[in-house]
Order: structure tokens, then sequence, then C-alpha cells
């Protein structure tokens, strides 16, 4: 799960799959980052982890972090949370010559080749975290489907 700063889309993304992931008893690994190094070392936004306390999940003991190369091996699919992070993926995965494959758009799984974002919520109140919430859990449900 890829988003801008790893410190409020993609730690609730990760979070929701690992929850999806035990509720489905699935045999997955998940793990979220950003683009950017802003936030390397610090937890999620208090506002993120406000929004996942409320639905029952913890994301305190979440550590920024930044996507590396490395990742494009750890891992199968790579979940871009917007347009703007897929085209640096995608730039990255060239670069690096490894699978563009890899790279998905997060809403398309549930929204095919509509290309919709999850929208940053950092700049905002706690209902676009509400919001944000609503369609990583809807989306990582849609995910958890296809794996069983």
């Amino acid at each position: 799960m890829v988003c801008l700063g790893n410190i409020c889309r993609s730690p609730l993304a990760e979070e929701v799959m690992r929850s999806k992931i035990k509720k489905y008893g699935l045999n997955a690994e998940v793990d979220s980052c950003g683009i950017g190094g802003w936030h390397a070392g610090q937890p999620p936004d208090d506002r993120a982890q406000k929004t996942a306390l409320k639905h029952g999940l913890d994301i305190s003991h979440q550590r920024c972090r930044k996507i590396t190369l490395n990742d494009f091996d750890n891992f199968d699919v790579i979940y871009a949370m917007d347009g703007e992070i897929f085209s640096k993926l995608s730039q990255m995965a060239f670069q690096g010559g490894k699978e563009q494959q890899k790279i998905k758009l997060f809403m398309n799984e549930l929204h095919p080749n509509k290309n919709l974002p999850v929208p940053d919520p950092y700049s905002g109140n706690m209902s676009h975290f509400e919001e944000v919430w609503k369609m990583i859990d809807a989306t990582c449900e849609k995910i958890a489907e296809k794996m069983i």
C-alpha cells in the first residue's frame, strides 16, 4: 500500500488489509510505505490513528517509511492510492528494471478501470479521514474476496 508520505492513507490500508487477511484466514503479508521519506520513522497521523481506533484497529505501532526498489522484489502487488503515486511507482519500476505489472491502482479493485483515487485527507478534517476509511475498507474487502 503506497501513498505520498505513508502517514494517512497507506497506514490505514495496511491495517485494514491485515484485518481482512486475519478475518478470512488468508496466506498473505501486507505493508505500507510512501513515495517520500518526509515522515520516516514517525507514527501515522493522529487523525488516521483515531479513525482506525474508532473502527477497532490500532495503527500506532506502524512507522512511516519510504518505498525502496526492494519492495518490488518483496511484494507481488504494489497498490498506489492515486494516479500520481501510480506514475511515480511506474517511473521507479522502469528505472530499477523491476516489474511494472505489479503496480495497481488501489481503487480499481473495487471500481475496475475507473482509475479513482483515494483522496489524501491530510489537509482535511476528521470527516475526510472517515470517508477515506470507507473507501479503503470496501476496497480491501473486495481484494480479500478475490483472494479467497
